[in-house]
């Protein structure tokens, strides 16, 4: 169940058809193509993780979802432009099937957007009913029921008193509360009716003590926020590296174009703001300033992002690297990625389904609540409250591989090696 099934939604859902019809490869989805080492390096034991660990296969996916525009997903994706009219015209009838349900929508938390095909209710509480209603309707329908938000990124938000618990979160729902936004619906809806949700965007939803809560409560795993796609995948595999070498960092200025219905929502200061909390925060928590204050005590850090509709779905994102070496002489790196957004997010988005599928059927892992493991796909990756996030690409890679690796009862990878030199 997709909630905005725009770029990123119909992208997704037209890949997988494609992939279904054997018309395109699952490129850039580690549950389609990626492989996971068992054992010591000379067992030569390395299955794809699509048979290693229980997943659904493609071909028992099936989808649905809300959106504030009436455009079944051939006519959005048509509008959202990612994928060409030849590629769409091989999947048509499949994309023609599928309408989205009228959304939950407020514009007070999406300023740039204007909702045509959106619920009417007394109370927020009423729009969670009918929310849940959707959810129960589609439960009748298949075995197994995943959410993902894949929408426009909200307003600005930080945690209220009516966060803290579930009870007063439900008693702000009847109070139409401004501190709950359309997402937040969303994700007490899916959490009370025992289902997953992933957050694609930068929005204040599951990260809150009473949605933590209700997960632990209904067996319902969550995850991190915001889809880690582009200019910030690329930080999380440079910072690291900087880190590893000891080389020292004065700032990293960083700006993006794009045009897409994204590009135009982050044109709002008071969206923007909420995606810029999500990219700032990655590389103080891999640089670690308070561990090497020489190197990294004082950096400048900017992040700029620019809508430019002529650009659509391409986006490209500008990175000026200001670095120090030996004696503290200083260099520079340069880096323009000439990315598509959807192109990146879509396997992310299948992954997440697939995984939070799995953890939800897994007595290991469902009744933890936050699912840490995947923090491999997220700008702001959920931890629990008191530890701080990981944010290394490297490290997260170990943490979801390991993770398989010990619900499946294998032994876990450390990379130490000794055994080969006794």
């Amino acid at each position: 169940m997709v909630v905005g099934m725009g770029a990123v939604a119909t992208t997704l859902i037209a890949g997988v058809e494609a992939v279904r019809k054997g018309l395109a490869k699952p490129i850039g989805s580690l549950t389609q193509m990626g492989t996971i080492r068992l054992g010591k390096r000379t067992d030569g034991k390395t299955p794809l993780i699509k048979d290693f660990v229980p997943l659904a296969s493609l071909d028992d996916v099936v989808f649905t979802g809300w959106d504030i525009f009436p455009e079944n997903m051939y006519e959005a994706a048509r509008h959202a432009s990612v994928l060409d009219g030849d590629h769409l015209q091989t999947i048509r009838p499949f994309l023609e099937s599928i309408e989205p349900m009228p959304a939950v929508f407020d514009q007070n938390y999406v300023k740039r957007l204007h909702g045509t095909h959106v619920k009417k209710g007394r109370s927020k509480c009423d729009l969670a009913q009918q929310v849940r209603s959707d959810i129960q309707a589609f439960k009748e329908k298949c075995d197994r029921v995943v959410m993902i938000w894949t929408g426009s990124t909200e307003i600005f938000l930080e945690p209220t008193p009516i966060h803290d618990t579930i009870e007063a979160f439900e008693k702000a729902l009847t109070e139409d509360d401004p501190a709950i936004a359309p997402s937040q619906i969303y994700a007490y809806a899916a959490l009370k009716e025992g289902i997953p949700f992933a957050n694609g965007a930068p929005n204040l939803t599951v990260d809150l003590p009473c949605m933590i809560e209700l997960s632990k409560q209904t067996g319902a795993p969550i995850c991190g926020k915001d889809f880690k796609t582009g200019q910030t995948f690329m930080k999380t595999v440079l910072a690291p590296a900087l880190k590893a070498r000891m080389l020292g960092l004065s700032g990293w200025f960083s700006t993006n174009i794009l045009g897409n219905r994204d590009g135009e929502v982050l044109d709002d200061p008071s969206s923007f703001k909420t995606k810029e909390e999500s990219k700032l925060g990655v590389i103080d928590y891999i640089l670690q300033p308070q561990l090497y204050p020489d190197l990294y005590k004082d950096i400048y850090h900017k992040v700029r992002i620019n809508y430019y509709p002529p650009r659509g779905d391409n986006k490209e994102g500008w990175d000026n690297i200001d670095i120090f070496g030996w004696l503290g002489y200083p260099m520079q790196i340069k880096v323009d990625f000439l990315c598509r957004d959807s192109i990146l997010a879509a396997p992310l988005a299948l992954d997440l389904v697939l995984f939070l599928d799995m953890a939800k059927r897994s007595p290991e892992l469902r009744n933890l609540g936050i699912q840490e493991w995947l923090s491999f796909y997220f700008k702001s990756p959920q931890v629990a409250p008191g530890l701080y996030p990981e944010h290394d690409l490297f490290i997260q890679m170990m943490k979801l591989k390991n993770t398989l690796r010990h619900i499946q009862g294998e032994e876990l990878i450390t990379h130490l090696g000794l055994e080969y030199y006794d």
